[in-house]
């Protein structure tokens, strides 16, 4: 079972989303920080959905969304966010094992 932390924030997301819906697609007359953000949010917004009812999502589909992001505008932040989780990621397990 989800928190209602967890819950709160997916619910946000999807809300970003709407709020940024105007700023999706590669010519966009907007800073390129407010594309990105249109983009991510974008791109979660399933999971998000899930999240907010409770249920799962693939975690290698959402990472996979957010990488194409680079893609589609031509910048790095999907990969720098990837990578700030991941370095987060591998400290968690590291850390649960037997040491």
């Amino acid at each position: 079972m989800l928190t209602d932390q967890t819950r709160l924030l997916a619910l946000a997301l999807l809300e970003i989303r709407t709020l940024l819906a105007d700023y999706l697609g590669s010519d966009v007359d907007a800073p390129m920080s407010v594309r990105v953000a249109a983009h991510m949010a974008y791109a979660l917004h399933n999971e998000a959905e899930a999240a907010y009812s409770n249920a799962d999502f693939q975690l290698d589909h959402a990472t996979r969304k957010i990488a194409a992001i680079d893609e589609i505008l031509g910048v790095t932040d999907g990969a720098a966010l990837l990578s700030r989780f991941e370095i987060k990621a591998k400290v968690i397990l590291d850390s649960a094992q037997p040491g």
